[in-house]
């Protein structure tokens, strides 16, 4: 089992005054799936995602990864999880502008202690082969289209060889044609055993995962697959 959510919930507080986000959030994601996690803006889904991504922790309830319990990791072991296991593709993209894409692509190497220059380039080449950019690795991110840096993106998130992609709304500043490469991409990196959850609110985009789980003020609504005739005529 790679995640498993037990009765969790979530508040944030605010001189105070408490806002509840989550409420009794339960589920299991195995190793190799493709998860959607949909619902509308204030349904809960990005607190979620940063929850499962170790970038803020519950308030109440068990979070386990690996089957381990995350609540019993300090900040150090959160930051090395970030780094070693997770990879984010965020619709903002979050490229350093005026870089080249192969210096984009090698940034979570950074931290990475005893690795040469030489093998964190060969590891980046790698990963923007991957992605299909090869021929603009030494381009600056600031002369590349949007999917083109979403893309990018998406090779930075697979250079440490992550156990989970986590997709916060990656084809939201997208054209249609240009979302969809990148869906294809993800879905290509799904078929080659890579786990994803993707968090989004476009119906369309949550059908290139096996499963959706919808949220709506901060509880889930549903969980079911995606029936194979509704993957079939989406995913080519």
């Amino acid at each position: 089992m790679l995640i498993y959510l037990q009765n969790i919930f979530k508040d944030y507080i605010n001189d105070e005054v408490v806002t509840p986000v989550l409420h009794d959030i339960s589920f299991k994601i195995e190793a190799g799936e493709f998860v959607a996690i949909m619902g509308k803006s204030g349904s809960g889904k990005s607190t979620l995602m940063h929850i499962l991504g170790f970038l803020d922790r519950v308030t109440k309830g068990q979070y386990f990864f690996k089957d381990e319990d995350v609540n019993n990791f300090n900040d150090e072991k959160l930051a090395s999880l970030r780094n070693k296991e997770v990879g984010f593709v965020f619709q903002q993209f979050n490229l350093l502008p005026r870089t080249s894409v192969i210096e984009n692509v090698k940034l979570p190497l950074n931290y990475v202690a005893k690795i040469s220059n030489e093998e964190k380039n060969k590891k980046a080449l790698a990963a923007i082969e991957a992605v299909g950019l090869t021929h603009r690795a030494h381009n600056l991110s600031n002369q590349l289209s949007g999917g083109e840096k979403q893309r990018v993106a998406i090779a930075r998130a697979l250079i440490n060889e992550p156990s989970i992609i986590f997709a916060d709304e990656p084809t939201g500043n997208l054209d249609s044609k240009s979302g969809e490469q990148v869906m294809q991409i993800l879905n290509e990196l799904h078929r080659q055993g890579k786990t994803i959850v993707l968090v989004t609110h476009e119906q369309y985009t949550a059908e290139y995962a096996e499963r959706i789980i919808k949220l709506k003020d901060g509880e889930i609504i549903s969980d079911e697959k995606v029936t194979e005739r509704r993957r079939t005529g989406l995913v080519k």
